[in-house]
């Protein structure tokens, strides 16, 4: 009688054997009392700062009514929050029709920081994104739709419309025929150098506009950006050559958005217009595009105990392996494992499990809640859309495993815990607390702290002049790029770690 041994591919057994050393790790760490109160602390350190920061938010406005609530962020149509201010030389437009001028000059004046206190420091000039141009409104409404081509104060001619889209034109910056017709829901904006030959800056289409539309001449200008507060700038544009075609009532007068002084009558920094011939000269202070820092509170402050709230599960990471490795528990252990890089696979994808579970709880828990409790206090709040709200919550997630995966290939290097949580930290928690303190920014491209930017609820346009700062809720790189940066990271350690444990593993090998 033979027998014979039945053929078992070793991949199977390589799979079975990883999902065992999975569920050894699992079952070691849930059963390991200070790795599990290390990722509650997490959470709850996250949370309480969170909402700390959300029941004691207040907002005061004082308007021409006296102090109160500040009303909520005016919105665009698509929901963005936008800053809608200018003054309007106009007409109503009925049915199609163009209107067509030359902007033959454009000056202004910034406000700059007091050399002297209490003198006001004004000079003559505009900042890049003043704007001065033609408009076409579905109403004097703030918030709705529109489509305006313009000359600007340093970026040539654009043609922006519903606030956040921007299409660039010539780089201008001399005088510019600008012309804008309208032919149904379609708005086609023109440029010319000379009034004759017409080149096309841009076409898009406001749906759903009334047959009676506004149609004029504007001018405004945001405020100058000094030491991440922006000063007080106005432009003033000359209009002359103006054709209308279709309009034809009487020239309208309005400073739309104007904010009153406290006494409820007088204007604050108005706009106007001088008419001279067939010239309109006309002033204005504001802007028409999306607000950033004014649009409202920002979710991300929510996650304002982010960085300390990582600290524990750093430490978690850390000692789930050198608390092994240091002991030789035993045979299972790393120093005695047969697949010392395949177990250290295993610990990565436990403990990164893990952590993205405690990130998650936290942020889904701090983000909603501390929104609910600003707008209960009456708090102004940065729109957010429902995409944007869950990236910061996974994100949020997502970067908690990472920066676990991180400090695990830190330990496995080092073999030290005390070194390893602390090179943890400084390369985690030590850029963003920082950069939250103004000092280094430029830390958060090139550490693993750039994942932090995966957590910024307020979007960037690139027609808006912001400061670029943490502390005004902007990261230096854009959320996924920053993430990226953090993943790369912990990709080397855990690699390196790995590359480092075969090594080992093969010089121990004994010989045949």
């Amino acid at each position: 009688m033979s027998s014979f041994t039945p053929y078992r591919s070793s991949q199977r057994a390589g799979q079975d054997g990883f999902s065992q050393m999975l569920r050894g790790e699992w079952t070691k760490f849930r059963t390991a009392r200070g790795w599990a109160l290390a990722m509650a602390a997490s959470v709850l350190v996250t949370v309480s700062l969170g909402l700390l920061v959300a029941g004691g938010a207040r907002s005061a406005c004082v308007t021409g009514k006296g102090e109160g609530s500040c009303p909520a962020p005016l919105v665009g149509p698509d929901g963005t929050a936008v800053s809608d201010k200018y003054y309007f030389v106009h007409q109503p437009l009925k049915g199609n029709g163009s209107i067509t001028a030359r902007v033959s000059d454009m000056t202004g004046q910034i406000r700059l920081p007091d050399a002297v206190p209490g003198v006001r420091n004004v000079k003559e000039g505009v900042v890049p994104w003043a704007k001065a141009g033609l408009l076409v409104r579905q109403s004097l409404t703030q918030g709705t739709p529109y489509a305006a081509v313009m000359l600007t104060g340093a970026h040539g001619v654009r043609m922006q419309y519903n606030y956040i889209h921007d299409v660039a034109g010539g780089p201008h910056n001399g005088p510019q025929w600008l012309r804008l017709t309208r032919s149904g829901d379609t708005i086609t904006g023109y440029e010319s150098d000379d009034g004759k030959t017409w080149t096309e800056v841009g076409t898009v289409k406001l749906t759903g506009l009334p047959e009676t539309v506004e149609i004029g001449l504007f001018a405004t200008s945001p405020g100058a950006l000094w030491d991440m507060a922006k000063a007080f700038a106005q432009a003033t544009a000359t209009f002359d050559q103006i054709t209308l075609q279709g309009a034809n009532g009487s020239w309208r007068r309005d400073d739309v958005g104007v904010v009153m002084e406290s006494d409820g009558k007088t204007p604050h920094h108005p706009g106007g217009v001088v008419e001279s011939g067939d010239k309109f000269i006309v002033t204005g202070v504001g802007d028409i595009g999306p607000a950033t820092v004014e649009g409202g509170l920002r979710a991300d402050l929510m996650l304002i105990g982010g960085a300390l709230g990582l600290i524990p599960v750093l430490v978690a990471a850390v000692t789930f392996f050198t608390a092994e490795h240091r002991r030789e528990l035993n045979r299972t252990g790393l120093p005695a494992a047969p697949h010392p890089a395949r177990l250290l696979a295993a610990k990565a994808v436990v403990v990164g499990a893990v952590a993205f579970v405690a990130g998650l709880v936290t942020s889904g828990v701090v983000v909603p809640v501390g929104l609910a409790m600003l707008r209960a206090n009456q708090n102004p709040i940065q729109p957010i859309t429902l995409g944007t709200e869950l990236r910061v919550i996974v994100g949020y997630a997502a970067l908690t495993a990472v920066a676990a995966v991180l400090a695990l290939g830190l330990a496995a290097l080092v073999k030290r815990a005390v070194v390893a949580i602390g090179l943890a930290i400084a390369l985690v928690v030590v850029p963003h607390l920082l950069a939250t303190a103004g000092l280094v920014p430029w830390l958060l491209m090139i550490t693993p702290a750039a994942g932090f930017a995966i957590t910024q609820s307020i979007p960037t346009f690139a027609h808006v002049d912001v400061d670029q700062s943490l502390l005004g809720g902007y990261y230096p790189l854009p959320p996924w790029a920053g993430l990226t940066v953090a993943c790369g990271y912990a990709a080397l350690a855990l690699g390196a770690a790995i590359a480092v444990q075969r090594r080992r593993t093969s010089r121990q090998a004994p010989l045949p």
